[in-house]
């Protein structure tokens, strides 16, 4: 999606109030990108109680993403029992969306195959099934939804799609003629792929996928290289679910005429953005050309002071298709600064600053265990959201003319009461 050109800044008579823009994605297996948001406005609020705060949830596909857009269109949840990666039981959601958006189903990898279900000792991704994820999209047909909309982000899992492919029938056979097994591991043993047997009713469905646009599924920064480690693979293993990625690349384009190797966004959750394209015919989408159609994020630049982002680590890999990025990228076009809140700062974490992360900070204040850190999340990221505005509000007394002045023309709140994009912008 392209980018709109520099806008000029919203002015208006002056009121003297910081505004500030809260836009974080969500921390992996911790606060959801909606509990983030209210976690920041608090420590804003307890700052600067006058403050004006814009919220911009950015939810990136990952946990919290059916939520983040039910809310925001005013849709409703459906529980569905899934299938986990490990093989057990969970329980899942699917969001039907309200609004202008009627009729659109909802629902997130990290649901039923999120790194979050796959306990430490079991964190092979060799061994893990994006089933559940079929049972998901069954859900979602069950419920009469003609678009399905996936958010791919936060797996545990390294299957390129099989396992959510063998829930809608299709077939996925060895050199024998016998059904693939589950897991990552079971891709360098495809040698056939039969559509004949898929529901009838994915043909009938439009499938759009929200991915990190830059993950690829082969190669020196592909999804196995990149993200197996993190999912608990050994070199072996990462060898291992290259070389059956590859596999799967060669039966796709053999037996169904697509090529996915070089697909921008073919490597999103394990190559489930190249399973979701070559089995569905899903549409893979830049996962901000998603987020943009709920959240006007360039209207709330154009009349904020500060924004405010975050995620769970920052590190090379920030400024590589995930949000926090691209909202700095935006900022930038209007002049305003950008902070942003990470769990923890990872390597070559700098390279932030060269899309316009102006400055960043752990939530951290002191050493403690990833399980204690993890449990006062909320209490930390509201302390270091305030921390971060009295910074701001320093800055401004002392350079009085840097205050700017609001546009009564664009969304507003009351002095203390925050603006919440769940103000539908979809109505």
């Amino acid at each position: 999606m392209s980018s709109p050109g520099p806008r000029a800044r919203a002015h208006g008579p002056e009121d003297g109030r910081l505004r500030v823009l809260v836009a974080p994605c969500g921390f992996k297996e911790g606060l959801s990108v909606m509990e983030l948001v209210d976690c920041m406005a608090r420590g804003v609020a307890a700052a600067a109680p006058e403050a004006e705060i814009l919220r911009a949830p950015m939810a990136d596909g990952g946990e919290g993403f059916t939520r983040t857009l039910v809310a925001l269109t005013g849709g409703s949840l459906h529980p569905t029992a899934v299938t986990g990666p490990v093989g057990q039981r969970l329980d899942a959601e699917v969001g039907l969306l309200g609004g202008r958006h009627r009729g659109v189903a909802v629902l997130e990898i990290a649901a039923a195959a999120g790194l979050r279900h796959v306990p430490g000792e079991a964190r092979d991704p060799r061994r893990t099934t994006s089933y559940g994820v079929g049972e998901l999209i069954r859900a979602a047909l069950d419920l009469g939804a003609k678009k399905i909309l996936v958010g791919c982000g936060d797996s545990g899992v390294n299957d390129g799609g099989i396992g959510l492919a063998q829930v809608l029938g299709v077939r996925l056979l060895d050199r024998d003629g016998r059904p693939l097994g589950r897991g990552g591991d079971a891709l360098r043993r495809l040698a056939r792929i039969d559509l004949s047997a898929r529901d009838p009713r994915i043909a009938q469905a439009r499938i759009e996928v929200a991915v990190n646009w830059k993950n690829r599924l082969l190669g020196k920064h592909g999804v196995a290289r990149v993200y197996g480690p993190q999912k608990g693979a050994s070199p072996e293993a990462v060898a291992a679910l290259e070389e059956g990625l590859a596999n799967l690349a060669a039966a796709i384009r053999h037996d169904l005429g697509i090529e996915v190797a070089g697909m921008p966004g073919a490597g999103a959750s394990g190559g489930l953005g190249a399973g979701l394209h070559a089995f569905l015919r899903a549409r893979l989408v830049p996962r901000f050309q998603v987020v943009s159609r709920f959240v006007d994020l360039d209207r709330m630049l154009a009349r904020c002071d500060l924004v405010l982002t975050a995620e769970g680590r920052i590190d090379r890999s920030t400024s590589c298709g995930k949000l926090p990025a691209e909202v700095a990228r935006r900022a930038k076009r209007y002049g305003v600064p950008v902070v942003a809140l990470v769990g923890t700062v990872g390597e070559d974490a700098g390279t932030a600053h060269a899309v316009g992360i102006d400055a960043y900070f752990s939530i951290l204040s002191r050493p403690c265990s990833s399980a204690a850190a993890m449990k006062q999340a909320p209490q930390l990221v509201a302390q270091a959201a305030e921390q971060v505005t009295r910074f701001a509000l320093a800055c401004r007394r002392n350079n009085p003319t840097a205050q700017r002045a609001k546009s009564p023309a664009m969304l507003h709140t009351q002095p203390g009461k925050p603006h919440h994009a769940v103000e539908r912008l979809t109505a």
